[in-house]
């Protein structure tokens, strides 16, 4: 079902629990009306009808007993009739003659007129005379043998204004009622969706702080028993989550630790025959500085490898980060000339967060471009709504499209780290960047440089916690 070209299933839950709610309460709004003024207006026009036509058949009846007289004064017969609400009365004797103190004969159908001298029984019809709703009433009358008149036609005209003004007024209060009705069903629409989705809500804050790290997440018991269950199940599968990532993350936290003992033999062995190095040949030389080559970079993966379970694992500190002193700090412990560029809100900018780790994605980050893009020549700190961008340029080869949603996994490494040859890299930087940036509530990505020149533009984006 779609309502302007929207798909109602592709409506949010909350709109689609208050639009039923609205829509059932506007149906019972419009039944209620529509049935209670029907009903009403037949009750009301019923109880008229009913007392009109009682009063005209006993005016009726006067007019008949007049009419035993030779010559009656129907004038002042029309003066002695009681007048119900208004009514006007006429007699007809004869084909232009008509007696009535306030209407004429056009005030009449001519349908019924014709109707009424035809026929013997009494015609009711109901029409507007002057844009006035009436009732009219008609009666053929016998003479009485003493009387002159041939042939007679009592006609009574009962106004019905105060009727159509009272259902007017009903209508009116009906529609009012049935807004207010259709206010009520989206009020309480409003109060029941609330309830209905406060747990899935609870679930979505729940799922998006275990997605940013934070593993002992769970949530609150509740009394309902349809609910308990999804909130056991979620409980159930965060903690057995849990589990399973610590584990891994001791596991490499093992692996790694065990493997520094060997590390630290291997490095003071190299050492040792480095000291003695010209007492080698030229080949043993050269498979001597292999050697190292490899070591650094296994002693690089390693420590990877421990910051990776850390970061999996451990508990994150929440301090306020003054992120532009912070990128000075990092800037200032590599080599290069680039500058710091703070613009316009973001100085004295805070984050809320992890300072060691903070910086360990900024100097992941700069080392990365020093490596694989001559060094970073243009650091720059941006507000962006509610938001802090660290932009960190480089003038190398760049992040080709293919690879740049890739370059963040672990051990992916990129097309410019395998042209140089580089052999001291694992992979792991990148992946540290991002799982730190995710972990504090923001985002990593890649791109090209806006003038479209040779080189990447990092950018990480960190919540903005207030300024100094």
């Amino acid at each position: 079902m779609k309502y302007g070209g929207l798909s109602w299933r592709r409506l949010p839950l909350r709109a689609r629990v208050i639009g039923a709610f609205t829509l059932g309460a506007a149906v019972a709004a419009l039944v209620l009306v529509v049935i209670t003024y029907g009903l009403s207006r037949q009750s009301m026009l019923q109880q008229r009808e009913e007392s009109s036509e009682r009063q005209f058949f006993a005016n009726a009846r006067q007019v008949q007993s007049s009419l035993r007289a030779e010559d009656p004064d129907l004038t002042r017969l029309l003066e002695s009739l009681p007048s119900l609400s208004g009514s006007r009365s006429i007699i007809r004797t004869g084909d232009e003659t008509w007696t009535s103190l306030s209407l004429t004969p056009n005030d009449l159908p001519s349908e019924l007129v014709t109707a009424v001298i035809q026929t013997s029984n009494a015609l009711t019809m109901r029409y507007r005379l002057d844009d006035q709703p009436v009732l009219a009433f008609g009666l053929q009358l016998q003479p009485g043998a003493a009387s002159t008149l041939d042939e007679v036609a009592y006609f009574e005209l009962v106004p019905l204004v105060e009727v159509e003004n009272t259902l007017e007024s009903l209508a009116l209060i009906l529609l009012v009622g049935g807004a207010l009705t259709v206010l009520v069903g989206v009020g309480i629409g409003l109060w029941a969706s609330g309830g209905l989705l406060r747990p899935l809500t609870d679930i979505s804050e729940a799922a998006t702080s275990i997605a940013h790290g934070r593993f002992d997440t769970r949530l609150e018991e509740v009394r309902d028993p349809d609910l308990a269950a999804l909130v056991n199940s979620f409980n159930e599968m965060a903690a057995a989550m849990e589990s399973r990532i610590t584990r891994d993350a001791r596991f490499a936290s093992d692996v790694s630790h065990e493997l520094r003992s060997p590390l630290m033999t291997l490095r003071t062995s190299i050492e040792v025959i480095r000291h003695r190095r010209e007492e080698l040949s030229d080949r043993t030389k050269q498979a001597l500085e292999l050697l190292n080559d490899e070591v650094v970079r296994f002693e690089q993966l390693v420590q990877d490898l421990l910051d990776l379970s850390r970061s999996d694992s451990g508990p994150m500190e929440n301090d306020l980060v003054n992120i532009e002193e912070l990128v000075k700090a990092s800037l200032g412990l590599t080599e290069g000339d680039a500058s710091v560029e703070v613009i316009g809100t973001a100085r004295g900018a805070l984050v809320m967060g992890d300072k060691r780790r903070l910086a360990q994605v900024l100097d992941n980050l700069l080392r990365n471009a020093e490596k694989y893009g001559g060094g970073a020549t243009r650091v720059t700190v941006t507000p962006n709504g509610g938001n802090i961008e660290i932009t960190i340029e480089d003038s190398g080869p760049g992040v080709a499209p293919s690879e740049r949603s890739l370059i963040f996994e672990r051990f992916t490494r990129g097309a410019a780290a395998r042209k140089r040859g580089a052999g001291d890299g694992a992979g792991l930087g990148l992946a540290l960047v991002d799982e730190h940036t995710r972990r504090h509530g923001g985002s990593a990505r890649v791109e090209g440089k806006a003038d479209g020149g040779p080189g990447a533009r990092f950018i990480i984006t960190l919540p903005r916690a207030g300024r100094r």
